[in-house]
C-alpha cells in the first residue's frame, strides 16, 4: 500500500513539474509579448518570410474560433475547467508514462489559456504563421503545447495500434 502511494506522489510530482514548466513559459512569452507592443508601440513584428509576430485578443475558442463576449465565452471557460479535471483525472489513473506527459502538456496550455481567460477576459495570441497571402491562425505557447499534447497522444496510440496489429 504504501509503495503505491509513494509511486503516486512520483506521478503527480512529475506531472504538476510539466504542468508548471508549460504554464510558465506561456505566462513569460505572453508578458514579454504584451510588453514589447505596449513599450513600442507597435501592432505587428515582423520576424521572417514566415512568421511574424502580431498581437491578437481572442475571445473564441482555440485558434479564435466561435468568438463570443457573454455566455458562450464564460460556457467555453467552464468547459475547459471541466477539461483540466479530466485531464488531471487520467493522470492520476493512467500507468504509462507517454500518456502522463502529454496530459501533463495539454493540462499545462490549457491552464495557461484558462488564467488569460480570467485575468485578461481573453487570450492573447501572436505567433502569425504564414506563406504568402496564406495566413493560419493566430496562436500562442499555450495552443503549441496542447496541439503537441494531442498530437504525441496520436501518434503514440497509432505506434501500439500498428504493433497491436503486426502480431
Amino acid at each position: 500500500m504504501r509503495e503505491k502511494a509513494v509511486q503516486l506522489n512520483k506521478k503527480i510530482f512529475k506531472s504538476l513539474s510539466l504542468i508548471l514548466v508549460c504554464f510558465f513559459l506561456d505566462r513569460w512569452s505572453k508578458i514579454y509579448i504584451i510588453n514589447f507592443f505596449v513599450n513600442n508601440e507597435v501592432n505587428d513584428f515582423y520576424v521572417n518570410s514566415y512568421v511574424n509576430l502580431i498581437l491578437i485578443w481572442n475571445k473564441g475558442i482555440a485558434f479564435g474560433l466561435f468568438e463570443s463576449e457573454n455566455f458562450f465565452y464564460h460556457f467555453i471557460s467552464l468547459v475547459i475547467i471541466f477539461i483540466i479535471f479530466f485531464l488531471c483525472y487520467f493522470i492520476i489513473k493512467t500507468k504509462k508514462q507517454i500518456e502522463i506527459i502529454c496530459f501533463s502538456i495539454i493540462a499545462g496550455g490549457a491552464i495557461g489559456n484558462l488564467f488569460d481567460r480570467i485575468y485578461y477576459n481573453s487570450v492573447p495570441d501572436f505567433i502569425d504563421l504564414h506563406y504568402k497571402n496564406f495566413h493560419w491562425f493566430t496562436f500562442n505557447v499555450s495552443d503549441i503545447c496542447i496541439t503537441l499534447g494531442i498530437i504525441l497522444l496520436l501518434i503514440f496510440d497509432m505506434i501500439k495500434f500498428n504493433y497491436k496489429n503486426n502480431d
